[in-house]
């Protein structure tokens, strides 16, 4: 694959970096990531993905644009309410990038599609909403040994997770909740969820995707990345492989 003299002007002031250069630009528009939820989380990974290059996204989001979505959910604005948000994602990034590839998916993820839409994405990023979705997401991604980046966010705490089950020894989302917690912990609607959050979140799972695409820094994977926003305070725990872990039987 040859950079044009237009990739290499829209890529230049991040191929100048050593750890990207020509190389890493060329696996990032070669790379395959399907993003799960086109909302608080979803914005933020799609807008950046596709600013940076990747070259082939999926995006999966069964919602309309909703009134309350809107102080979270950058990329839709007052004229795209009631309007499929899988569909309108894809052509916003598409304006930002019409370098990269994307697919939509107007449905709800589950047990019966998820194989057919996430088996050619290495990568899965989840910026889903509830935990039925998002050990759906991890469970398949073990099976198939997928690389995963998790977010999660509620009132002004968010959590990031960077699985990569390439690696047998890799902690998975069931490692870490060993009940099934319950979804009031995500109900934006009951709790609330400061807007910035969504932002610093979702800019994190970007940037977990391209260092994971690219093997540079150091992986997030066997930590939780914990986030508080209104202390701003940043620290990391470590996660370790449960023994017996539902997920490898």
């Amino acid at each position: 694959m040859k950079l044009s003299a237009k990739q290499i002007k829209r890529y230049s002031r991040q191929m100048v970096l050593k750890k990207i250069g020509p190389v890493g630009q060329k696996k990032l528009l070669n790379s395959k990531i399907l993003v799960v939820g086109a909302g608080g989380l979803g914005s933020p990974v799609l807008i950046y993905l596709a600013a940076l290059g990747v070259g082939n996204i999926g995006i999966i989001d069964h919602d309309k644009v909703d009134l309350s979505n809107l102080h979270r959910q950058i990329l839709f604005e007052t004229n795209d309410l009631k309007k499929q948000k899988s569909k309108l994602a894809s052509q916003k990034i598409k304006k930002i990038n019409s370098d990269i590839n994307v697919l939509y998916y107007q449905k709800k993820l589950n047990h019966n599609n998820i194989d057919k839409i996430a088996k050619k994405y290495p990568m899965l990023v989840d910026g889903s909403d509830n935990f039925e979705t998002k050990f759906l997401i991890n469970d398949y991604a073990v099976k198939n040994k997928k690389i995963l980046i998790t977010g999660a966010i509620n009132k002004f705490d968010g959590q990031i997770f960077t699985f990569n089950f390439q690696n047998s020894k890799s902690p998975c989302l069931r490692c870490f909740f060993q009940t099934y917690p319950s979804d009031q912990l995500l109900n934006c609607e009951v709790d609330g969820i400061f807007s910035t959050l969504a932002g610093i979140v979702g800019s994190i799972q970007a940037n977990e995707v391209v260092k994971e695409i690219l093997n540079i820094g150091n992986s997030l994977c066997g930590y939780m990345l914990i986030i508080n926003s209104l202390d701003l305070n940043f620290r990391k725990a470590r996660i370790t492989k449960k023994k017996n872990c539902i997920c490898d039987k």
